[in-house]
């Protein structure tokens, strides 16, 4: 797989289809890869037949080979600059962008970082606050990221993991990176498939379509078998045939 390099950080890409551009981010928190083996359909083969798909490794990731430092002063624009980077590097100008779990916050941010740019979202099983789990994203990541983080990169240490999540995870609400006035005036369209976890909690998801002024919402539940996830897919096909310049 190819690689996009800027200074010290170190992305792994992967890329099929032809078309119009469609970012996938797909899930696992912070060991979002190129695949997404847990998740509830593959993004990739479903629509790279229509569009040109594009993912990527988040930067540290388990199991995936994107590098790079820990940021403690920004660490959710980094990894923006990390995805913003892979995208610019391969000429794509507009695109549509499909989230899965930490998508959703990622998403968001993408938004604010590049106005314009995106023509249309999907957020699937969208990550947010549940204020029903106080600190989850920095319980859940400290027993499903940190651990084999510094196992296998000898330059990162515990107290190093603490200080990063602490200020990515540490003070954050609702959508994690954006705020409710972003979303309530954001007038790209977006579509919006609840889960109902600990990670990805209904009622924020909801929210969120309830505020953001072109939403739209699909089936829920819909992970539950596989004729309400072929349902939910062909909700997605729809609205990104749609939304499409």
């Amino acid at each position: 797989m190819p690689f996009y390099e800027k200074g010290n950080v170190r992305i792994r890409y992967e890329e099929a289809g032809s078309g119009f551009p469609l970012f996938i981010i797909y899930g696992g928190g912070l060991n979002s890869q190129v695949t997404y083996a847990n998740g509830p359909f593959d993004a990739m083969a479903e629509f790279k037949s229509e569009y040109r798909c594009i993912t990527m490794d988040l930067r540290n990731a388990n199991g995936g080979q994107s590098t790079g430092p820990l940021d403690f002063d920004d660490p959710w624009n980094a990894h923006t600059d990390d995805q913003l980077g892979v995208l610019n590097h391969l000429g794509v100008d507009k695109f549509f962008v499909m989230g899965f779990c930490i998508g959703n916050p990622l998403i968001w941010n993408l938004m604010q970082r590049a106005p314009g740019r995106v023509v249309a979202s999907v957020h699937a099983q969208p990550s947010g606050c549940d204020p029903n789990s106080p600190g989850f994203f920095i319980k859940n990541n400290l027993k499903t990221w940190a651990p084999g983080l510094v196992a296998s990169k000898p330059e990162f240490n515990m107290d190093m993991v603490n200080r990063y999540l602490d200020k990515m995870y540490g003070n954050v609400d609702f959508v994690l990176t954006a705020t409710r006035d972003y979303v309530g005036a954001c007038q790209t369209p977006l579509l919006v498939l609840p889960d109902n976890t600990d990670a990805h909690p209904y009622a924020t998801a909801m929210e969120m379509v309830h505020l953001a002024p072109n939403s739209q919402v699909s089936l829920f539940p819909w992970k539950d078998n596989k004729q309400n996830v072929a349902l939910a897919v062909r909700h997605i096909r729809g609205f990104l045939k749609a939304n499409r310049i």
